[in-house]
């Protein structure tokens, strides 16, 4: 293990409290921006017709639906655990994202049979110059969302707030795409350009429900936490000379808490105090940058532990030593 120091322009992650004030906040905005995009889009595409606008709108009102889960799954996911859920309820950001996958699966469905119908059959555009208007009016207030929602996750690292703004990203692309294909359709006097621009969009969609799946399967299948916070982990864990190795290192997300147990290796002729004073040391560490933490510290003595770690896909799930309190030991 190399002794490097966490990269300043990396945040800690926040405390629960302060998690849920910020995602509480990001999920009021995604509903009411939904919400207003939905109903703006809607009625100028009642006097257009444009099938763009119609994808257009589609897209927002899921993205509203999705906003109301998101909105829900931050709530359950920060409930502290209770006698049925002791490992919390962080999970529900993930089931959350599942509903946002399935919803954009089903308006990319929808939008493309409307599109394909009216690439066969082209029906007039009317009112582009409002429509168009009303694309960069969604344009600037989703642009003003993602960029707040990302702050949101990178502070925060919610699972439901990623899926929330993949949906908004899709936005973005259903909007430019409307405004092109409007825009073609005016210059041109042919529809059809608008019914392409609507499949395209519904390309899009499916693209952005598999990558929410994508994440949110990662999640619920207890997947590692990405290499950079593991190695950090295991840095804070053996960065205390009597501390000589851990093994059985594993680690789980569940919504905004983490998840990490080991084994942690010391000298054998130690007191159990004294053990437990070098794993709470430890536990301060790893707390002070990951303070929602759920840790669990097993204490071995070193040379004695069991062997039961295998190495997948080259990760160092087995055992890891310490190497300058291995070399003090031999000493």
């Amino acid at each position: 293990m190399t002794d490097r120091q966490v990269p300043p322009e990396q945040p800690m992650r926040l405390a629960a409290h302060e998690a849920a004030k910020l995602t509480a906040r990001i999920t009021w905005m995604s509903v009411s921006v939904g919400l207003s995009l939905m109903l703006l889009k809607t009625g100028v595409w009642w006097f257009s017709g444009s099938v763009s606008l119609l994808a257009s709108a589609a897209d927002s009102g899921l993205d509203f639906i999705a906003a109301m889960g998101t909105f829900w799954a931050v709530r359950v996911a920060v409930a502290p655990a209770d006698a049925e859920h002791r490992y919390g309820h962080g999970k529900a950001e993930a089931f959350a994202s599942f509903l946002q996958a399935g919803l954009v699966f089903a308006s990319a469905a929808l939008i493309g049979r409307e599109a394909v119908d009216h690439l066969f059959h082209p029906q007039p555009v009317s009112a582009e110059g409002g429509a168009i208007a009303v694309m960069f009016v969604s344009i600037f207030m989703t642009l003003a969302l993602v960029k707040a929602q990302a702050l949101v996750i990178e502070r925060t690292r919610s699972v439901a707030i990623k899926g929330d703004r993949a949906h908004y990203l899709a936005d973005l692309v259903s909007n430019a795409a409307a405004v092109v294909g409007l825009g073609l359709a005016r210059l041109t006097n042919d529809a059809r350009w608008d019914a392409f621009a609507g499949l395209l969009v519904a390309f899009w969609l499916v693209k952005g429900a598999i990558d929410v799946l994508r994440e949110a399967s990662h999640e619920l299948l207890d997947r590692e936490v990405d290499d950079a916070d593991r190695e950090e982990l295991i840095r804070l864990a053996l960065n205390d000379e009597e501390v000589l190795g851990v093994h059985q290192f594993r680690t789980r997300n569940s919504g905004p808490f983490l998840h990490v147990q080991m084994h942690m290796e010391l000298e054998p002729r130690q007191s159990l105090l004294e053990a437990h004073v070098i794993i709470e040391r430890a536990e301060d560490r790893i707390l002070k940058v990951f303070p929602n933490t759920d840790l669990v510290i097993h204490a071995d003595p070193f040379g004695l532990s069991e062997e039961h770690d295998e190495d997948f896909d080259g990760m160092p799930v087995g055992r890891i030593v310490n190497p300058k309190a291995h070399s003090t030991l031999n000493a």
